[in-house]
């Protein structure tokens, strides 16, 4: 095995290439590496895409069209941490444009219906807190949130 990590394969019927892009225009430090087109012969029609390489934010991806077989749910998921909310909300909106789907808690789903959890940095500390008042404080005001709202969480965990 190679020391370069894993690469997630993301099955999809017939928008890999479309999805990649979409992926790579929301993501800094991202970029198209390679697309495969199927041979004469193949399952799909020859020259369709097959494959899409891409670098999602450094992390690398393949993107497969492989046909209505099998399609995403909730028991994967990407978490996007963000440092604050200007952050939260651009990758909030871009992710759920064009017929994404928002969810609770900051989950979502995107338009492919890939699922998305939009979080804070900080989160995981607030309600992670040895305090248990204020861990409690942060996980109920998180539970009442679709989008998450930094500054309501910071008040709830402060007990403000």
């Amino acid at each position: 095995m190679t020391t370069d990590g894993f690469t997630t394969c993301l099955w999809f019927d017939t928008e890999a290439e479309e999805a990649a892009h979409h992926y790579v225009s929301i993501f800094k430090n991202s970029s198209i590496d390679r697309i495969a087109r199927y041979p004469e012969g193949a399952p799909r029609p020859a020259g369709t895409v097959m494959t899409v390489e891409f670098t999602v934010n450094g992390q690398r991806f393949m993107a497969l069209n492989g046909g209505p077989d099998f399609t995403f749910n909730e028991a994967v998921s990407f978490i996007v941490q963000c440092d604050d909310q200007e952050e939260i909300d651009y990758y909030w909106t871009r992710l759920t444009e064009n017929g994404g789907e928002p969810g609770p808690c900051g989950w979502l789903k995107d338009k492919y219906g890939v699922s998305w959890q939009v979080s804070a940095s900080r989160l995981d500390d607030m309600v992670g807190d040895p305090d248990p008042a204020k861990a409690q404080r942060a996980m109920a005001a998180m539970l009442t949130m679709g989008k998450l709202d930094l500054a309501a969480l910071e008040k709830a965990y402060a007990g403000e």
